[in-house]
């Protein structure tokens, strides 16, 4: 049920009698795979509770979706009443994933107390554009809310972002909280990289509370990667699986070294980006530099590989082990199917251990879904779920808006 409550004003607050309560998480990222539905059981709250992941589904985007998509992030290509139409189709797409991840785990829609939602980001802009008053920092993210209430008849949370940038923050990265839950440890020092479209790190240093943790978007995943394989494939391709393409061709020291003086890299944490920065635009540029040294596909796809590979291995470096103990580098997300570039992490790392998060019980794939179910749950809850160190934000806050059935 939902109460009135207050914390510097009157706020909703979502109470049960229940021990424990059903959840689906649904997440999109900057990859532009598809969407991932976790069914989750979440006993407690706050950063005590216990979250066991139920079932975990995923649905692809096909080519024709995935394409317009990165056409409303392109604003050289974006139209309104696409984007006033993908917000309503997402949603609807959503709603479906969700129906079909809860006929597969064998619940009934009853037992499902609440969905929560990311949303599909296709703009974010962490700071205002100078000269134009109009261009105030924000986020934008698709998948209206309603819809996916109404379409399930569950109550759904979601659009988290906003809120944190509403005091001070960036929006993102959002995981940090969930980690804290899922992977923090007494004694070891953990990094949890993240590889989507983009890579994000949160920084749990041993006994980490939310004043400890810090986090931040190290660059690109996979998006430059999926974007030349789909470009130099004429469509044919999406993404290098396991890294079976880059892992026959040589990265190209030269052109390497360029990419890394890009000034997202100089700046300090915390920070966040995506396909403003990193995109389609970017890649299309990246692809006539190497067209220009005679690069062949093979070594080209090696190089953008290695890209992501170096940005996170000097993020670690440069930002990370002056701050932290770090005993452990957790992968998770698409990227921890790439062996190529797991190994290229190992050899940047050597003092390192590398795994991903299956290891430690949790699908890869499924960690980001399970955790915007926690963050959903924190809302309800009336419990600040964003994490100050990770974001910039001035201060903690509670974060989501909410959709009845």
């Amino acid at each position: 049920m939902l109460q009135l409550w207050e914390r510097g004003g009157i706020m909703l607050k979502w109470t049960t009698d229940k021990p424990f309560v059903f959840a689906v998480g649904l997440m999109s990222g900057t990859s532009l795979d598809g969407v991932d539905a976790a069914i989750v059981r979440i006993e407690g709250s706050g950063l005590d509770a216990k979250v066991q992941l139920l079932h975990y589904y995923t649905r692809s985007y096909d080519d024709a979706l995935r394409e317009r998509i990165k056409e409303l992030c392109d604003p050289a290509n974006s139209d309104i009443s696409k984007l006033c139409g993908m917000n309503v189709y997402i949603a609807e797409l959503f709603a479906d994933a969700t129906l079909e991840a809860i006929h597969e785990a064998g619940l009934s829609l009853s037992e499902i107390d609440f969905i929560s939602s990311h949303g599909q980001t296709v703009w974010h802009m962490p700071d205002s554009v100078q000269d134009d008053p109009y261009m105030v920092r924000s986020t934008l993210q698709l998948g209206d809310l309603s819809v996916i209430a109404k379409k399930t008849g569950i109550l759904t949370v979601g659009d988290f972002r906003p809120a944190d940038m509403a005091v001070g923050g960036q929006g993102a990265p959002l995981v940090p909280y969930g980690d804290l839950i899922l992977f923090g440890h007494p004694s070891k020092g953990r990094l949890l990289q993240n590889i989507g479209g983009i890579g994000n790190c949160t920084a749990l240093p041993p006994r980490a509370g939310t004043d400890d943790a810090f986090a931040f978007d190290t660059g690109p995943g996979n998006m430059i990667i999926d974007q030349s394989v789909h470009t130099l494939t004429d469509g044919k391709m999406s993404y290098d699986a396991e890294g079976s393409w880059a892992a026959i061709g040589t990265a190209d020291d030269e052109l390497l070294a360029e990419m890394l003086t890009h000034p997202y890299f100089e700046m300090p944490a915390p920070k966040s980006t995506g396909r403003e920065l990193f995109g389609t635009a970017y890649t299309a540029a990246f692809l006539e530099r190497a067209g220009e040294r005679g690069l062949a596909a093979a070594d080209i796809v090696a190089t953008a590989t290695a890209f992501t590979a170096h940005t996170i291995a000097n993020a670690c470096k440069g930002i990370v082990l002056p701050r932290c103990q770090i005993d452990e580098v957790i992968v998770s997300g698409g990227g921890a199917h790439n062996r190529t570039l797991m190994n290229m992490l190992a050899a940047l790392l050597p003092e390192q251990k590398i795994m991903n998060a299956g290891t430690l019980g949790l699908a890869d794939d499924a960690k980001e879904a399970v955790i915007f179910a926690l963050l959903g749950h924190a809302f309800l809850c009336g419990n600040t779920n964003n994490v100050p160190a990770a974001t910039g934000a001035i201060r903690p806050t509670v974060m989501g808006k909410l959709a009845l059935p």
